[in-house]
């Protein structure tokens, strides 16, 4: 019976323990398996290897008879990595002295290089004293020839800690839990035996298409689209750009492409990346529809659990939430937040994934939202992946951000190709609305006047900078038409409500009723709703383009009409101002001729957007270089949470979801992440002064650490149509910027 173990069982017979060599060795050839997805098969093997080598120490087994003992074990290994090559060996004893706590800064004294001072005194003499000779002999690899400048290294760390964490993860979950492999056993399915389900369903739209002529014409144009798609995918990899008009038809066609083009060189699965939470759903379920729930990941924090079990079935929805953990399935829907702040965290549980990324078709769907401070990290990492990870890359979107390298802007992406031959020349064909453009110095319009000209439209959409001015519109338009008419859309309402509402606004549309809807940003990104007229607060000129294309999207009409005006109020200010500034800029040089359709006024218009900003002003790649992983893992936030406070409102089931979370707390059930998700549709942000003066107000209730209700008797401050309403100074944060709010 061997002496040592990794791994105990409540029998205190220990021939069911587990051996600590077999759990190394299974823990390296796992890690082997997902390092060699970017060349670094050798490295992996090393770090799961060496990982546990502390569980030599004869204080360790004590701990696993007596919890009470304390004595860690992650040092050992790193001391052994840096004991064969310092230089050499310092990513590999990171990734291993991290793999249970994390990443450290290694600039910081107090940080990797104080763990390892205590680890040699504390850990590796007995440690060493117990391994096998054969497993310290073991030299270092060469690293891959490519790991050679400092941010290379650093990103090639990154990959190292998730190949590990993962496989150790993994192997002690089969360890404990002797049927997790086969409720994490998806379909295994490939791009390639995914790609012919694709065709069938493309088949059966083309041969059930009908009506005008101008729809018709929208249709033939979307068809191209998915045709270049596929033509396109036998290229080479790398970076891909596909510039189509809001309502071209982009979901399904770069799909296409990305399981083609991942056929057709090797690339294991398709990630699809949307900044926008309010259309992740909507996406991920028409790819379900396609490709069958099993085959599918929707991973974001908005996620109804409920609704997942009674669409995919309780072992699909099983395997789901166990793969959002690593992301091992065939196409990935998940967000920009998810996304990126994954690839530049310091965190185990979230760098998981990471190693699944490598060798994957990746797109990027409205590519214009990410936001220009964080750019330069954003622009490095998908050269890393492409360059060294096998990646593809597809920029989607109808208004393309100008990523390129060019003169000045020397870290852009180079070698990008687009995907639809002439995007000028799409846009052209595509064109459904007609721009009304105001005057560049002419006063605002005040929310009397521009409820007088809507309320005399049947149908039509209002897009607002602020909360605010969505709500005192809304309330104006009520006083002249039939209340019912008017619908509203706002942060200030719950997820749940906010899908409640459109569902709403798509029936009106679809059964020819009146509809007047005033929202804020979030319905632009992708929101499938087609009205005959839009009005539209002029700001930034990809702003104003989204709106549009909520505006006569499927071709139903001869032209749809964009009405842009100056509102009484500013965007928020950062990012959204200097939009505004930048789009008067452009109307002043080119007036009522502006072409907010045509791509090359896009790329100008971000540009200038970009000419003069810090697009690094947390000086992130500095830190990078640095290797200061907590550090950057702190800076690199999409959106910034850390003066919110989330909320459960009383909307629908919520009460009941907060019910069941305080009584299994109560119970110390196990398995509660799921019912924090379960309240995640019912949940809103708040700022901190805000949370404070409710709180003091006597307003809120706490279910567990960091979670709050809207007690009882303040319910009905949550209106059925405006949202939360406890007055001015409880207002929800929502930074209606380039990007809208994900959490993680």
């Amino acid at each position: 019976m061997p002496d040592f173990f990794a791994h105990t069982t409540p029998s205190q017979d220990r021939s069911t323990w587990e051996p600590l060599e077999r759990h190394l060795a299974e823990v390296a050839a796992r890690a082997e398996a997902h390092a060699a997805a970017f060349d670094s098969a050798p490295w992996g093997r090393v770090a799961g290897l060496w990982h546990d080598l502390g569980k030599y120490h004869p204080r360790f087994q004590r701990r696993l008879e007596d919890p009470t003992v304390s004595q860690p074990h992650s040092g050992a290994g790193a001391c052994l990595a840096l004991e064969r090559d310092p230089g050499l060996g310092q990513p590999l004893a990171a990734v291993i002295a991290g793999h249970h706590t994390g990443l450290v800064n290694w600039s910081d004294p107090m940080a990797l290089k104080d763990r390892l001072d205590r680890a040699r005194k504390e850990e590796w003499p007995d440690s060493k004293s117990n391994a096998p000779p054969e497993l310290l002999a073991r030299p270092l690899p060469k690293p891959p020839a490519w790991v050679k400048d400092k941010l290379a290294c650093e990103f090639w760390t990154r990959m190292l800690f998730s190949a590990l964490v993962d496989a150790d993860r993994l192997c002690t979950e089969e360890f404990t839990s002797h049927d997790a492999k086969t409720r994490r056993s998806g379909t295994g399915a490939s791009p390639a035996e995914l790609a012919p389900m694709l065709e069938v369903e493309l088949t059966r739209i083309e041969a059930g298409l009908d009506g005008a002529a101008r729809a018709r014409d929208v249709n033939r144009a979307r068809a191209e689209v998915s045709r270049a798609c596929r033509e396109a995918a036998a290229l080479p990899p790398g970076f891909f750009s596909l510039t189509v008009p809001t309502g071209g038809g982009k979901t399904l066609a770069a799909m296409r492409f990305a399981l083609h083009h991942a056929a057709a060189h090797g690339l294991r699965r398709a990630i699809v990346v949307i900044p926008f939470t309010s259309i992740i759903e909507q996406n991920a379920r028409a790819y379900a529809r396609v490709f069958g729930a099993e085959n599918v990941l929707e991973h974001h924090s908005n996620l109804d659990i409920e609704r997942r079990k009674r669409e995919a079935g309780e072992a699909v929805a099983d395997w789901q939430d166990l793969a959002a953990e690593n992301w091992d399935a065939p196409i990935v829907v998940t967000t920009t937040v998810q996304f990126f702040e994954s690839l530049f965290t310091n965190h185990p549980s979230r760098a998981r994934k990471l190693h699944n990324i490598a060798r994957s078709a990746v797109i990027l769907d409205e590519v214009q939202s990410l936001p220009p401070e964080l750019l330069m990290t954003i622009l490095d990492g998908l050269r890393q992946l492409s360059a060294h990870y096998g990646c593809s890359v597809v920029l989607s979107t109808a208004t393309p951000p100008a990523l390129r390298k060019r003169t000045g802007f020397n870290f852009g992406l180079e070698g990008v190709r687009e995907i639809v031959p002439d995007p000028v020349a799409l846009a052209a064909r595509l064109r459904r609305v007609r721009y009304h453009w105001p005057a560049p110095d002419a006063p605002p319009v005040e929310w009397p006047a521009l409820a007088d000209e809507v309320s005399r439209e049947h149908a039509a959409l209002v897009v607002t900078h602020r909360r605010a001015d969505a709500r005192e519109l809304a309330q104006l338009l009520e006083q002249r038409v039939d209340p019912a008419r008017v619908l509203h859309l706002s942060a200030l309402m719950c997820p749940a409500h906010r899908l409640e509402v459109l569902g709403e606004v798509r029936r009106r549309l679809h059964d020819g009723e009146p509809c007047l809807l005033v929202s804020t940003q979030l319905i632009e990104a992708g929101v499938d709703v087609d009205f005959p007229v839009v009005f539209r607060a002029l700001g930034g000129l990809h702003s104003v383009v989204q709106a549009a294309g909520r505006c006569n999207r499927e071709g139903r009409h001869a032209e749809g009409r964009v009405v842009v005006f100056h509102a009484p109020s500013n965007p928020p200010k950062g990012v959204p101002q200097l939009a505004l500034d930048t789009a008067i800029g452009m109307l002043r040089e080119e007036g009522q001729t502006l072409d907010a359709d045509d791509p090359r006024s896009q790329e100008s218009f971000f540009r200038k957007l970009y000419s003069g900003r810090d697009l690094d002003e947390k000086l992130i790649q500095s830190h990078r270089a640095q290797f200061n992983f907590a550090t950057v893992a702190e800076k690199f936030k999409l959106i910034e949470d850390c003066f919110t406070r989330p909320v459960v409102v009383p909307y629908d089931d919520a009460m009941q979801a907060v019910g069941g979370l305080q009584a299994a707390i109560a119970r110390g059930d196990g398995g509660l992440r799921n019912r924090f998700r379960a309240l995640q549709p019912y949940t809103i942000s708040i700022n901190q002064n805000s949370f404070d003066a409710a709180l003091k107000a006597g307003a809120l209730v706490e279910v567990c650490e960091g979670l709050h209700h809207l007690r009882h008797e303040f319910a009905h401050h949550y209106h059925a149509k405006w949202g939360l309403v406890i007055g001015d100074d409880i207002a929800v944060m929502n930074p209606e910027s380039l990007m809208v709010v994900e959490d993680n």
